[in-house]
């Protein structure tokens, strides 16, 4: 294992270990995600919340407040439950441009119990930022994520209605 990328998985660990709070967990994920990467203009999450996604804490300029399932990467990724690493947003299809300046982008699925908690989206200005290790890791630190955040069942109902079970 790379122990750059092993740091930052220890780091983002002892960060979110004593945070008891859905709210200052996930601000302080997108912190810390923020300062570690390079040539992220915008970092943060959408959870899910009565069948669309809705703007958690972020990193960044102001977003888009609401996004339907299957509409831009975030609502693809939702819908699909899987990874999308986008070079050019501009060629993607249904693209949602919340910030004009994005070109690439990069959105992970989280998911508690067989069910989508939220994503994690990540933007650059810069065209294919995100390259296929850059993938790999910020997996990895979706997964810490989500292991602090069903640590303590923090604030939240994770057997809600409003999630999205595929």
């Amino acid at each position: 294992m790379n122990l750059v990328i092993f740091m930052k998985e220890q780091q983002l660990d002892a960060l979110l270990e004593n945070i008891n709070y859905e709210i200052s967990l996930l601000s302080n994920a997108s912190a810390f995600i923020k300062q570690v990467f390079s040539d992220i203009s915008w970092v943060g999450f959408y959870l899910c919340q009565d069948n669309q996604l809705i703007l958690g804490p972020f990193q960044g300029k102001t977003a888009c407040t609401l996004i339907p399932f299957n509409k831009g990467v975030c609502g693809a990724c939702a819908t699909n439950l899987k990874t999308y690493c986008v070079p050019d947003v501009h060629q993607f299809p249904s693209h949602i441009a919340c910030n004009s300046a994005t070109n690439s982008e990069l959105v992970i699925p989280l998911i508690i119990d067989n069910s989508l908690y939220g994503v994690l989206d990540l933007d650059s200005r810069c065209f294919a930022r995100f390259q296929p290790d850059d993938q790999e890791e910020l997996e990895k630190l979706a997964l810490i994520i989500i292991k602090h955040l069903t640590r303590w069942n923090l604030q939240a109902d994770f057997s809600s209605s409003n999630w999205y079970t595929a």
